[in-house]
């Protein structure tokens, strides 16, 4: 069995559209140059997931007391957020892809989501857990 047939079984619980991501992510011709849809899933992943590592930076600043008040909490939510998602769709399409860097399936994208995804996610990590102690704390 296939990646892609192992994708589309898993995604076919999920509604009657679900497979067809699947489909329209495996569909780029190799000699494609321009944007291509695995290459936008893919750039929108690891854009999501840089911005959960700036988030998640922001919030740990925050936490420790260099950057206003507060404790960070909600950056460290959104950061957590950004960073599973990005980790998610990037690893699809790096699942997806038939071909590798400059066959147009976004696989370098996707490799750079599933490295800025946990990234932003032990960042917001080290904010929950700052944040628990010092409302142990005081």
């Amino acid at each position: 069995m296939s990646v892609r047939h192992l994708f589309t079984s898993l995604l076919a619980g999920l509604g009657p559209g679900a497979p067809a991501v699947v489909d329209v992510l495996a569909q780029p011709d190799p000699t494609v140059y321009g944007w291509t849809t695995g290459r936008i899933w893919a750039s929108a992943a690891a854009l999501v997931g840089l911005a959960g590592v700036v988030i998640g930076g922001l919030a740990l600043a925050r936490s420790a007391g260099r950057a206003g008040t507060g404790t960070g909490r909600r950056g460290a939510v959104v950061s957590l957020a950004a960073g599973l998602a990005g980790t998610i769709i990037g690893g699809v399409v790096v699942a997806v892809a038939d071909g590798g860097p400059g066959t147009g399936y976004g696989i370098v994208g996707g490799y750079v989501a599933l490295v800025v995804g946990p990234i932003a996610m032990v960042l917001s990590g080290l904010v929950l857990n700052r944040s628990r102690r010092s409302h142990r704390v005081g």
